[in-house]
């Protein structure tokens, strides 16, 4: 399954390649003050593989707090968080925000509350290994492969 998502004006995008084809996506609601504050529900497929573009990359920030082992990519222009990542190993692995995903079926998704307080950053980043996207590409200037750049 390809899963289109997108920030709010289009300036961050992606294209998850989910495989195999998903009977349900879970959809964990951090319960950090970050993503209570910016709507933060997570996803990963860890056979899947992700393209991430930024087409004006001076209108995106990446923000870590705590840890600062994860990267937050921040639309600048509209504010949203569709994207995580963390380097781990020499690797960057990610996870997406379902509220950024176009025209998948909301009965697809499985929400349920997730808390992280108390993890040890060696468990956290084991822990991502494991279940974040491993197959992470970004690209700048460019929507990902398939997907038409957004009208001015």
């Amino acid at each position: 399954m390809l899963i289109h998502g997108r920030c709010h004006c289009a300036n961050i995008r992606f294209l998850l390649r989910w495989e195999p084809e998903p009977v349900q996506i879970p959809a964990r609601q951090c319960g950090c003050t970050f993503c209570v504050k910016h709507g933060g529900v997570w996803t990963s497929c860890p056979t899947g593989s992700l393209q991430v573009s930024v087409q004006e990359p001076a209108q995106a920030n990446c923000y870590a707090f705590g840890t600062k082992t994860a990267d937050f990519h921040v639309c600048t222009r509209c504010g949203v968080v569709a994207v995580v990542t963390s380097r781990i190993d020499g690797r960057t692995h990610a996870v997406v925000n379902v509220n950024a995903f176009e025209g998948v079926d909301a009965a697809l998704l499985s929400r349920a509350r997730a808390d992280f307080d108390g993890e040890g950053t060696d468990d956290r980043l084991q822990r991502r290994q494991r279940h974040w996207i491993p197959d992470v590409r970004f690209t700048f200037g460019t929507p990902p492969e398939g997907e038409a750049a957004a009208a001015p």
